[in-house]
């Protein structure tokens, strides 16, 4: 009896915890593709033991990096059913939580330098970050990974150039995918973690990637063919769940939203400096660099502006289309007096 009495009480204190026992720790958990060690990592990281310093107690920051936790569209819906509480992504990933974020990313040979990215980002930052807001996300810090470029095994400068090749493409883009068909390219959906197998296979024959991730990935070893061209920008931001920072103290919300905004300009400005330094690195291990000339740089202004109106609309929500090109007119104005 006293043993049955004994197993009924310890299942009764499950079930009816003891007033005043200690609370589950707290736990931030962030996924994210950015390679262990990068510089993506290490900020994350640091923003871990800012939170960690002003919660207290024995709050858990936990980091899973190089994509463990599978790719942009998979993160975002790891957050949703709170196995995890936050993510660095790119407008690949953001997108699946709020579409209008995609004007920042997916508007090939648009912006024409950081300045107009950056001014277009500000004007448009706070009605972006009420959307995430009303779809329970906290947006934490903006960050860039520089300019996509085309990586492939053989030299391309033309549009043209390209049909004979195989592209990767994110799984998750289906409309990006169809735009490409409709104009002869061959789209292959993939996840990052598959591109450099792929590549060496001959799945795919071209990457579209910035020239950090294409280091730190080693896709240049296989595609070491680079076409120095600002196909788009790739801009991304730590966005955290409404219900993680609503269980947060006071003093953590405050510490972790000045540490973002500090964490976004750090990325940003050394992201920027890294694209740099990462092409240099590759040269010296063989990469080749195409420079298109003026008269092939018109042919791939003529193909953005035909993808236009098949982004308007598909990729980009139209109204938000319509406010970048209407952005952008009023910088380019100002700068031009």
């Amino acid at each position: 009896m006293r043993k049955l009495l004994s197993a009924g009480l310890a299942c009764l204190a499950l079930i009816f915890p003891v007033q005043g026992a200690s609370a589950p720790d707290k736990q931030l958990r962030i996924g994210t593709l950015a390679p262990k060690n990068s510089l993506y990592h290490r900020q994350l990281m640091e923003l871990g033991e800012v939170w960690r310093s002003a919660q207290g107690g024995n709050a858990k920051y936990l980091v899973y990096p190089d994509g463990s936790q599978g790719g942009e569209a998979e993160l975002a819906r790891r957050m949703r059913i709170g196995q995890l509480q936050g993510a660095l992504l790119s407008v690949v990933g953001l997108r699946e939580i709020e579409p209008s974020i995609a004007a920042l990313q997916n508007m090939p040979l648009l912006f024409k330098s950081w300045e107009e990215v950056d001014y277009v980002r500000e004007k448009m930052r706070p009605a972006i970050e009420k959307k995430f807001f009303d779809k329970g996300f906290i947006v934490l810090a903006w960050g860039d990974a520089g300019w996509v470029r085309f990586f492939s095994k053989e030299p391309a400068v033309r549009p043209s150039d390209y049909k004979k090749m195989k592209f990767f493409a994110w799984g998750s883009e289906v409309e990006q995918q169809e735009i490409m068909k409709s104009l002869g390219y061959t789209p292959v959906p993939l996840e990052t973690a598959d591109i450099l197998p792929a590549i060496q296979t001959g799945m795919i024959n071209v990457v579209p990637s910035t020239p950090y991730f294409a280091l730190a990935s080693q896709i240049y070893s296989s595609a070491p063919q680079m076409l120095e061209i600002n196909w788009a920008p790739i801009v991304g931001a730590l966005v955290l769940t409404r219900k993680a920072w609503d269980e947060m103290s006071p003093a953590a919300q405050e510490s972790l939203r000045a540490a973002g905004e500090k964490a976004g300009v750090q990325l940003r400005s050394k992201a920027r400096q890294e694209v740099t330094d990462a092409v240099d690195a590759m040269k010296l291990r063989g990469l080749v660099v195409n420079r298109p000339t003026p008269e092939q740089m018109r042919e791939w202004n003529e193909l953005a502006e035909k993808l236009y109106p098949r982004i308007r609309g598909t990729l980009v929500p139209a109204e938000t289309f319509d406010e970048v090109f209407a952005l952008l007119k009023t910088y380019r104005a100002g700068k031009a007096k």
